[in-house]
């Protein structure tokens, strides 16, 4: 919460030091003594445009500084500061200084550490809601309103959070699918002509070496077929090589016995014919492994030749080809089955997460029209709009956008706060909504500007009863002219102006029990506070 407020040279300010109390603080004065000046030189602070006007006549620079409570390390503000490189050390108070020269240049600084007027309009927004007439920040930007439904409604952000994760998975997953199947449609016809093409030919994995061999051996076969047949006929038939020696080793056989000697030769011709029968043997075997059949050639050429040349025109090596035909089917069967794919992942990609927002506005809407007609706002109607965005708008905070609307008579067409309400009826809105949205969310320190202007008796009342409902969870400063709401502050300052003919100046006092009940008094009867004033501020102060 706010705790202190230092002021120098800013209009009617010459010095000023203020410090705050927690719940419901009230500032009261005359018109003219100076309030909007407080309020413009705590804008200033919290980021609000730097206008030169505001330096006190005669000064070369104004000068206002804000100190709030030492923000919790899980506190949107320390959160924020720490994202920016800004040092803040657990426990330490935060204090944002704005200077402003009469030339119009501004500094910045937090924690005496200098930032941008940016990151000074961020965190003043997180800080501090001021509410009045020209407010637009705080309830009035629709860009924090899908904040304070979740805030209200309790929704689980991070289950939304890790829907959209999902959600993104699917859309890429469908995204990578649909120009999977895209680039294979287009090539359907192809694609079924090639693989029919390779699968009636069946082509096999090491089939060219085969058939290159098998065709080499027949052809040396074609070349040697008449050489062997020579060869065989040496040694084969009636009057072959063969069948002479084994003439002449019966013959030897039967003449041995009567001479030694020729047993030695008869061994050697027995040798021979074995060795002839051999080489006959092997001679055989030769033939039938080159036998030449000129149809077998022919087709082993033609599928040799047909191989190649289906490997030369999809561009791979023939021992390739089986793969590829499994390759092209699987691409066919991704076109012939991906229909049903694409269907499932579209399903998975139309899953919404914004169900419990709608039932989250309807309840807040309840809340809120229950606070309108006791702020004399019982003609006017407020609505939450969930409305779906884009697809490309999507993000991990959700599908839909959020909007808070109202109509200010029946029949009227809804439209956004800012743009239908006026003055006192637009702080009168915002406070309606403040409280149906009491500890769900928004700046720890709130400020309203003249909420009650324009109303009194019974609405008056009203409004100090929310306010002091309000300050129960936060830190509320009013500025009002109801001694209705006056009565209901825990602390009363009162803005006066005051001059010495020369200079005027602006102060601020705090009011004891005393003064206040003066105060009060003076809110009820005008420039002559009577007795019966006095018995009506008593009676205020009592409720």
């Amino acid at each position: 919460m706010l705790t202190a407020l230092s002021i120098r040279n800013v209009v009617l300010i010459e010095a000023l030091d203020l410090e705050f109390g927690p719940a419901l603080g009230v500032l009261t004065g005359e018109t003219g003594a100076g309030k909007s000046i407080l309020l413009d030189s705590l804008g200033l602070a919290l980021g609000a445009r730097a206008d030169s006007g505001l330096v006190r006549n005669g000064e070369s620079q104004a000068s206002v500084t804000a100190t709030f409570d030492p923000p919790a390390p899980g506190h949107r503000a320390f959160t924020l500061l720490t994202g920016n490189m800004i040092d803040l050390e657990p426990g330490e108070p935060l204090i944002i200084r704005r200077t402003l020269k009469v030339d119009g240049g501004s500094r910045a600084f937090i924690n005496d550490q200098p930032c941008s007027a940016a990151l000074l309009r961020e965190l003043g927004g997180v800080l501090v809601e001021i509410h009045g007439q020209h407010d637009d920040r705080g309830l009035l930007n629709p860009r924090g309103h899908r904040t304070l439904l979740d805030a209200y409604g309790r929704c689980d952000v991070a289950q939304v959070a890790a829907a959209y994760a999902a959600w993104r998975t699917a859309a890429d997953a469908l995204g990578d699918a649909r120009e999977t199947v895209r680039d294979a449609a287009r090539d359907r016809d192809y694609l079924t002509h090639a693989v029919e093409e390779l699968t009636q030919f069946a082509p096999q994995p090491g089939e060219e070496a085969a058939l290159a061999g098998e065709r080499a051996t027949m052809q040396k076969g074609a070349r040697l077929t008449d050489d062997l047949a020579v060869v065989t006929g040496c040694l084969t038939g009636s009057d072959g090589g063969l069948a002479q020696l084994r003439q002449a080793a019966r013959r030897l056989d039967r003449i041995a016995a009567e001479y030694e000697p020729l047993a030695d030769v008869l061994a050697a011709l027995d040798r021979a014919v074995i060795e002839a029968g051999e080489a006959e043997d092997r001679l055989n075997e030769a033939a039938d492994a080159l036998s030449f059949d000129p149809a077998r050639l022919d087709a082993i050429e033609t599928r040799l030749f047909d191989l190649r040349g289906l490997a030369r025109k999809h561009q791979v090596q023939p021992d390739e080809l089986a793969a590829l035909r499994e390759e092209m089917a699987a691409r066919l069967s991704a076109i012939e089955g991906g229909e049903e794919h694409l269907a499932a992942l579209e399903a998975a990609v139309a899953v919404r997460a914004d169900a419990y927002r709608q039932a989250a506005a309807r309840r807040l809407d309840g809340a809120v029209a229950a606070e309108l007609a006791p702020l004399k706002l019982d003609a006017a109607r407020f609505r939450t709009v969930v409305a779906p965005l884009d697809e490309g708008q999507w993000s991990a905070q959700g599908m839909d956008r959020v909007e808070f609307e109202i109509s200010t008579n029946p029949g009227a067409p809804f439209a956004p706060l800012v743009k239908i309400a006026s003055g006192g009826e637009l702080s009168r809105f915002i406070l309606a909504l403040k409280v149906a949205l009491a500890e769900r969310g928004g700046a720890d320190t709130l400020i309203f500007d003249e909420i009650d202007r324009g109303v009194g008796g019974a609405v008056a009342s009203a409004i100090g009863d929310r306010l002091a409902r309000l300050a129960q969870s936060s830190q509320i400063l009013v500025v009002t002219h109801s001694p209705q709401v006056a009565a209901r502050g825990t602390g009363h300052m009162l803005i006066a102006k005051s001059s010495d003919g020369t200079v005027t100046r602006t102060g601020v006092h705090a009011l004891d029990e005393g003064e206040r009940r003066e105060e009060i008094a003076r809110m009820l009867s005008g420039a002559e506070i009577t007795a019966e004033a006095r018995a009506q501020a008593e009676r205020l102060l009592e409720v």
